[in-house]
């Protein structure tokens, strides 16, 4: 079996259009977008949706963009209800474009000092996702919680952890999990029975090597990753999440001497370049989706 190739558009601020296009041209399968409903963009559907169309291209979903204070184990009510308020209208996003699955980082990303005890921040994670898992449901899109390393989040860092919110909110049908290649190299004590742990729950899988580059381009072995989905019988998407690193040294000398000016860039665009990011050209940036849709169909037929 060979897995459907998505890819998110976070990692780099541009239309639509050019998204897709690319996405196409690489062969890729669909989209897992931004969750930005506030994006100007992202107001007219139907266009999105006839965009999607014209590059044959379908939506798998979207992922939860937890910044400026958006998080739903935050010490202040009033910004608990703002966030439970923005995944919705994340779930609606993909509703309108005829996707599956949300996938939902319950905290901030970058807040890794809590900001009350943890039997106070797991009530409140409970009672958000109960709360989204309501409405997910009446719009058939599942809720795929995912856990991140210790240096992006304090709250959920592994699989067994996304379970136990996942129990704990009490809506199998509409939560499950995303396990990331990047984030369970990191944080499970053996990644390959951290996936067969979660088994039938795994809603979402994202793809990135173990430095977070495009896949093969690091150590993970992607033969036994990929056997070990399937062992499981996985048959969602593979979302590709790569974020290419700049380099300020004469290693790379085509990249030497990058200058950022931060005063002028949007807040995304700074959070990219603070994840290891760098604006690159359309055309090198292509090149990653590329490889990464050739190296996985290679690792598939081993």
């Amino acid at each position: 079996m060979a897995y459907r190739l998505s890819a998110h558009n976070w990692m780099r601020d541009e239309p639509l259009e050019v998204t897709a296009q690319r996405l196409s041209a690489c062969g890729f399968w669909g989209i897992e977008i931004m969750g930005s409903p506030e994006r100007p963009e992202y107001e007219d559907r139907k266009a999105m949706r006839a965009t999607l169309a014209k590059h044959k291209l379908e939506c798998w979903g979207a992922v939860t963009l937890m910044l400026n204070k958006r998080d739903l184990i935050h010490a202040d009510a009033k910004q608990r209800k703002i966030s439970v308020d923005y995944v919705k209208a994340c779930i609606d996003l993909i509703s309108d474009l005829g996707g599956q699955v949300l996938t939902l980082v319950p905290s901030e990303v970058g807040k890794i000092v809590a900001m009350a005890g943890p039997k106070e921040e797991w009530a409140w994670a409970v009672e958000g996702v109960k709360v989204l898992a309501d409405h997910a449901a009446t719009k058939k899109v599942r809720i795929a919680l995912e856990p991140l390393n210790r240096f992006e989040t304090n709250f959920l860092n592994r699989g067994e952890q996304a379970l136990e919110l996942m129990k704990a909110a009490g809506s199998p049908e509409h939560v499950g999990v995303c396990l990331d290649a990047f984030h369970i190299n990191i944080e499970e004590i053996d990644p390959l029975a951290a996936i067969r742990k979660v088994g039938k729950k795994l809603f979402d899988f994202h793809i990135a090597d173990n430095n977070r580059r495009a896949p093969g381009d690091g150590n993970w072995d992607w033969t036994k990753l990929l056997a070990t989905l399937k062992e499981i019988g996985y048959e969602g998407c593979l979302t590709t999440e790569f974020v290419i690193p700049g380099d300020r040294t004469p290693c790379t000398p085509e990249l030497f001497n990058l200058n950022f000016d931060l005063s002028n860039m949007d807040h995304q665009t700074k959070f990219i370049i603070d994840h290891g990011g760098y604006p690159m050209s359309n055309e090198q940036y292509s090149v990653h989706f590329k490889r990464t849709q050739e190296h996985i169909r290679k690792c598939e037929q081993k």
